[in-house]
């Protein structure tokens, strides 16, 4: 082995020492909540079915801290809480395979509703019958994010929200959960996006307008050939109104001419008679 070559796989083997120690510090920085992340951030996908994986990881991680340091924030014991959001996103990303996920968006997720959760829960808490913490704890996630683009993410559409809510609680939510789900934030749409739901509204009011002036458009033709088939049906299909009568009276003039006739038929018959019986 020359030593060219040996020189070349020394600094193969130190290069690819570097980029393990630079992925583990990466990890740790991460670990240590030192790390931010960009939604914007090119070395990951950024298309819609991996912002949609990012939710759903987000759904998974807030769902796991709402039921370990947040319970115990709000029980007082802060002394238990070992669990925090960032860890959290740590461990989550060591045992997934993350290639498919929006990573920028899944960490601002995970960063920001946790510290976000006091106002977050105060405008769920606006549309709600109950407590939010009588909420079961995927109904509470779910809202939580959607609360969040509500509010935060203004160029996601209130629609998409909804949407996207609706496709979390059937992944992971109970069977009915969705008529809670869809109520609070359709609410809580109207309130933070009310520009941008009046928008739509009007240009569904547009739309139904357009369609009924095309159908009014097209009955008066409709109306024409309908009318003048009435009009043919009437006139070739005779009636009780336009069927000919035959008066009593013409009948009874009709019979006495008949016999008169036949009366005079007869007398001149005899008439005849007698004469060939004269000559005779």
């Amino acid at each position: 082995m020359t030593d060219q070559l040996k020189r070349a796989i020394s600094a193969a083997k130190t290069a690819q020492a570097n980029d393990g120690q630079a992925e583990a510090t990466r990890i740790a920085s991460s670990s240590a909540g030192d790390q931010t992340f960009d939604m914007s951030e090119s070395s990951y996908k950024t298309s819609h079915t991996a912002i949609r994986k990012a939710r759903r990881f987000a759904m998974q991680g807030l769902y796991e801290w709402l039921v370990t340091d947040r319970r115990f924030d709000v029980d007082g014991k802060l002394g238990w809480k070992a669990n925090a959001p960032h860890d959290i996103a740590a461990r989550t990303r060591a045992t997934n395979a993350m290639h498919t996920v929006h990573i920028g968006y899944y960490h601002e997720m995970m960063r920001d509703i946790p510290e976000q959760i006091e106002a977050l829960d105060a405008l769920i808490s606006q549309h709600l019958d109950r407590e939010v913490d009588k909420l079961d704890t995927v109904e509470h996630a779910i809202l939580l994010i959607g609360a969040y683009e509500l509010q935060n993410r203004v160029e996601i559409p209130y629609k998409v929200v909804l949407d996207e809510a609706m496709k979390l609680n059937n992944h992971f939510g109970a069977t009915d959960a969705h008529k809670l789900i869809n109520a609070v934030l359709d609410k809580m749409a109207g309130e933070l996006r009310a520009l941008e739901v009046q928008a739509d509204t009007n240009a569904n009011l547009r739309t139904s307008q357009k369609a009924a002036a095309k159908q009014s458009e097209a009955n008066p033709a409709d109306n024409i050939e309908t009318a003048a088939e009435t009009e043919s049906t009437i006139v070739d299909e005779p009636t009780a109104s336009n069927k000919p009568r035959i008066s009593a009276n013409k009948a009874n003039v009709k019979r006495s001419s008949a016999s008169k006739a036949s009366a005079n038929i007869s007398d001149f018959k005899a008439s005849k008679k007698n004469a060939n019986d004269t000559k005779d």
